[in-house]
């Protein structure tokens, strides 16, 4: 800092004239900053207010139902139809448990794509193939593991091994037991 620059340390007007503007009293001093805070809060109020609806209406899908059902009607969904290949007849075999044995029956009803001539042919050519498929399946499971709680286990499993190595054309839609037994050997 230069010589001639003085500071004022004493808060006052070298001239002595007041320089600050005068502030007004009363209800005309309050009113500015009430209807700042009032505008500022209506403005929150209403910027909440649109973000909440706007959620509401994403999460719930616009607010229209996804599904329409006339009231009184049940939908009654219909089953696909399948053609059969029951060729394969009942294959009894033993079960893997060693500590008793077990025999089981098995007569099982492939399924697939009505009017699929290709699945036809191929089914029937490999006939003897699927049988000895189900004897060699039913062998390795254990009785615990052919009970009707595992049955829907047991289908998928049998379905998937069918389509991915033992059937070239043909597509397995669903497996049906006709019959499917298992009986302790004595």
């Amino acid at each position: 800092m230069s010589d001639s620059d003085e500071l004022d340390l004493d808060g006052g007007d070298a001239a002595g004239l007041d320089s600050s503007p005068k502030k007004s009293s009363g209800l005309g001093a309050l009113l500015p900053n009430i209807l700042k805070f009032v505008a500022i809060g209506l403005g929150a109020v209403v910027f909440i207010v649109t973000v909440a609806y706007i959620t509401v209406k994403v999460v719930s899908g616009g607010g229209k139902s996804q599904t329409v059902t006339a009231s009184g009607e049940s939908y009654e969904g219909k089953l696909p139809e399948y053609a059969a290949f029951t060729l394969i007849g009942p294959v009894t075999t033993r079960t893997k448990d060693t500590d008793k044995y077990y025999s089981v029956t098995v007569d099982m009803i492939i399924q697939y794509d009505l009017n699929n001539t290709a699945a036809q042919t191929e089914l029937t050519s490999r006939q003897y193939e699927l049988r000895d498929f189900v004897r060699w399946y039913f062998s390795l499971k254990h009785a615990a593991e052919l009970q009707p709680e595992e049955e829907t286990k047991l289908k998928q499993e049998i379905r998937n091994i069918l389509n991915t190595r033992h059937l070239s054309t043909a597509k397995v839609r669903n497996i049906l037991f006709a019959k499917l037994d298992v009986m302790e050997s004595y």
